[in-house]
């Protein structure tokens, strides 16, 4: 969410932000929000003087009692009860104004950076650095499902019966791999200095508006029912959460945070549910990254974490590149985003693995996150990173570790994490 002081003072940075982004539609619910924010002021104005003027009355009825001016003292009574009823209609209203504007200015994006390249959707994304050699070996590379299958270590059949389509179960030695990934993305970013967090898997109606917008909501997470909470689609969401309507000590942050969790995302939309695989899917694990910090720090640490994912897979001998995302895909709390795809030697093309974003105060303006300052307090800036997303990385692992033989070299990191395993070899 913006600072309403945005559109007070320069709507038109506003709406030429909104433009950028190609949400035109909501251009007129700037012009609401002015209006309504031009009666709420009016309101306020008159309530804190109507207020100030009967607490001004009020002090006169003393006197005019002692002085036995019992006549005067009753008609400023029968003043004050009248003004009473006028100040309950103008703190309600004043209620009500705030609410609304609240509402829509929930759903105004957030200003993008002057970098962020201008593009409609995903296909207009900007390519910046490759990392790694994109190899195509002399053989063919199956389809990771099909990998999978020599390993007997993929079962969508059964997880159709037991939960139906986009759900899968994962066995034997390409289980171990994917959690292997897991534990090695964990004792990476502890060796980066980060603190490691295991958070609740499901949140409250107010800490996921608070960060994200309702389009993302509605696409992405899964209601309790009769409940007000919702199956997490990220861990970023949960461990932002945790410093809902906090105020925070200066000298705490940076607060650097890195958080294991499984995901749940309906996928609702173009892209659908892999029929096969399991690229995309309902439910997998991941090991995520959160920075908090001071607004001047924001943009440094957005360089740091996406890089953090780029040597993680370089590690584990997967190419990687970094795209810039452009306005049209960007969410709408996002300054700033760049998604880090791995080499696929299959599709001789490159695929999402993970996305570092940069969110300024947006997050916090909505969950209420301030930091304690010497001048007051005011609004820190979020940031978060995927580490590592169980399915893709494991898909990305596979295919370039894939050997002619069927086999798969396991990366000399995982190697402690697999008992010593240098290799998964396909079952006979």
């Amino acid at each position: 969410m913006i600072d309403i002081n945005l559109i007070r003072e320069n709507e038109t940075i506003v709406k030429e932000n909104i433009k950028k982004k190609f949400q035109d539609e909501k251009l007129a619910i700037v012009d609401e929000i002015s209006e309504l924010d031009k009666e709420y002021r009016e309101v306020k104005i008159k309530m804190d003087n109507e207020r100030a003027e009967k607490n001004r009355l009020s002090s006169e009825i003393g006197a005019l009692m002692r002085d036995k001016k019992i006549d005067e003292a009753n008609e400023i009574k029968k003043k004050i009860a009248e003004m009473g009823e006028e100040v309950e209609y103008l703190t309600k209203r004043e209620e009500e104004l705030s609410k609304l504007i609240k509402e829509k200015m929930m759903v105004i994006p957030n200003i993008v950076a002057d970098s962020v390249p201008i593009g409609k959707d995903d296909s207009e994304n900007v390519e910046l650095k490759r990392f790694g050699e994109a190899v195509v070996p002399s053989y063919d590379i199956p389809y990771h499902a099909d990998i999978l299958a020599r390993f007997n270590a993929l079962d969508k059949e059964a997880s159709g019966r037991t939960s139906g389509n986009g759900f899968y179960y994962l066995m034997g030695d390409a289980a171990r791999l994917s959690s292997a990934m897991l534990s090695y993305a964990r004792d990476f970013m502890i060796d980066k200095g980060f603190c490691y967090c295991i958070p609740p898997f499901m949140i409250r109606s107010d800490v996921v508006t608070g960060v994200m917008s309702f389009a993302e909501m509605d696409a992405m997470m899964y209601k309790i029912e009769g409940e007000d909470l919702y199956l997490i689609g990220t861990s970023e969401h949960s461990m932002i959460g945790k410093f809902k309507d906090q105020i925070i000590k200066k000298e705490s942050l940076p607060i650097t945070m890195t958080s294991y969790s499984p995901c749940f995302r309906k996928e609702v939309g173009a892209h659908g549910i892999e029929e096969r695989g399991i690229y995309r899917v309902h439910q997998f694990e991941k090991q995520e990254m959160i920075v908090l910090c001071e607004p001047e720090d924001s943009e440094e640490w957005y360089e740091k974490m996406w890089q953090y994912t780029v040597e993680l897979f370089t590690s584990l001998d997967v190419p990687v590149r970094q795209l810039e995302c452009c306005t049209g895909d960007l969410a709408d709390l996002k300054y700033k985003s760049c998604d880090i795809e791995a080499w696929s030697p299959r599709q001789q093309k490159y695929f999402e693995v993970g996305s570092c974003s940069n969110l300024t105060d947006a997050q916090a303006r909505r969950l209420g996150i301030r930091v304690k300052g010497e001048k007051g307090n005011y609004y820190l800036h979020t940031l978060n990173n995927t580490v590592l997303a169980s399915t893709r990385a494991l898909i990305a692992l596979l295919e370039n570790n894939y050997n002619e033989d069927g086999s798969v070299n396991i990366p000399v990191p995982l190697r402690p994490y697999m008992g010593g395993k240098e290799k998964i070899e396909p079952v006979a």
